[in-house]
């Protein structure tokens, strides 16, 4: 096992002057479950790549264990890939599958065969060694390929978004299954989701990527309770964090009509409007606050969401307000209803640059 660090890496594709992946700094500890996580095109799946060898390090280094590997093939890195798409070998039972790198790398029989004993024992595949995978479930499946980088006792496993081709349910059960596991090996991970929840839900710490920029990088509690930008803010949380510009009227935030009083040690260094930023569970329905007529009410058993607009919003100019009620509230369609942030709840970024203030 051993840690990775990325020591201001970049790749520059030829013909793109723009980098995918942008003097990346972050290091990972020996046995961390690190997720990078983000939108299409932010990055996180080149920078994985880039660990495992697949793309160039145009700048900058990637570290193993403490070893420079920026110029190693992947075959002598230690580690061990798995792909959303499976790469199973459609001839081969589970078994073949799952010790065919180490059959390649001369490994004694009787240790093949052990350590597919094992990883099969692990991912509960030990009544399907013999099928092959046109006879398996897709969950099944992406167990098979989770075994065969198992099998390889590699110093670090790297998982492109391996759960993308699994139904909801599926996913659910699956990602709780690889952290259990993860936690069980103690092999040092990283992982790569679009999903925020997936990330949230598995990560030690979780590394958030925008345009090949590292954006924060934190555990999800507090990259949830303290996000360090407002592209951070708004893209972690389901649903997402309501961001509104807000007036600074004599230390307080000015949303429409309503008036939000800011914390007084926070240091609004001359500003005259900033973005707040709310999450729905830190609102109520009170009688005095920001009112907003409903567009949308999501029923969902216990709880309850509610969109709504400002009072002559149009839908198209901003996102609705997002607001989390009980489920038996009884809201409706065409309500008009007034919402306020529980003090001290609220989150204050920079109107311009995004960076939270205090």
């Amino acid at each position: 096992m051993a840690g990775v660090q990325y020591l201001g890496a970049s790749r520059i594709y030829p013909g793109n002057p723009v980098p995918a992946v942008d003097k990346l700094d972050l290091d990972i500890a020996d046995g961390e479950f690190v997720v990078l996580v983000g939108p299409s095109g932010s990055g996180k799946s080149t920078a994985l790549r880039m660990l495992a060898g697949l793309e160039d390090v145009d700048e900058g280094e990637i570290h193993i264990g403490g070893v420079d590997v920026s110029r190693q093939p992947p075959k002598e890195r230690d580690i061990a890939m798995v792909f959303q798409n499976y790469a199973l070998y459609p001839h081969m039972s589970v078994a073949e599958n799952m010790g065919f790198a180490l059959k390649l790398a001369g490994v004694a029989k009787a240790e093949r065969q052990k350590r597919v004993s094992e990883a099969a024992r692990l991912l509960d595949l030990e009544p399907y060694l013999d099928r092959k995978p046109k006879a398996l479930s897709g969950g099944q499946r992406q167990r098979v390929a989770m075994g065969r980088a198992i099998v390889r006792e590699p110093s670090v496993f790297l998982m492109d978004e391996p759960l993308s081709n699994l139904d909801a349910k599926l996913r659910v059960e699956t990602r709780a299954n690889i952290a259990a596991l993860q936690s069980r090996l103690n092999t040092t991970t990283v992982y790569v989701t679009h999903d925020q929840v997936e990330a949230m839900t598995m990560g030690d710490r979780v590394a958030v990527l925008k345009d090949g920029k590292l954006q924060q990088v934190a555990t999800p509690r507090e990259i949830y309770d303290r996000p360090g930008n407002a592209f951070v803010a708004g893209f972690i949380g389901s649903p997402a964090m309501n961001l509104r510009e807000a007036q600074v009227v004599d230390g307080s935030a000015k949303i429409g009509d309503a008036v939000i009083a800011l914390p007084r040690s926070l240091d609004l260094g001359g500003r005259n409007t900033v973005r707040v930023g709310i999450r729905p569970e830190s609102l109520d329905i009170a009688d005095t606050g920001i009112p907003i007529v409903v567009s949308l009410v999501e029923e969902l058993g216990s709880d309850t969401y509610v969109y709504g607009m400002l009072p002559g919003e149009e839908a198209a100019v901003d996102k609705p307000i997002v607001v989390r009620v009980d489920g038996r509230t009884g809201v409706q369609i065409g309500d008009k209803i007034t919402v306020a942030p529980r003090p001290g709840e609220e989150h204050v970024f920079d109107a311009e640059s995004g960076a939270r203030l205090g």
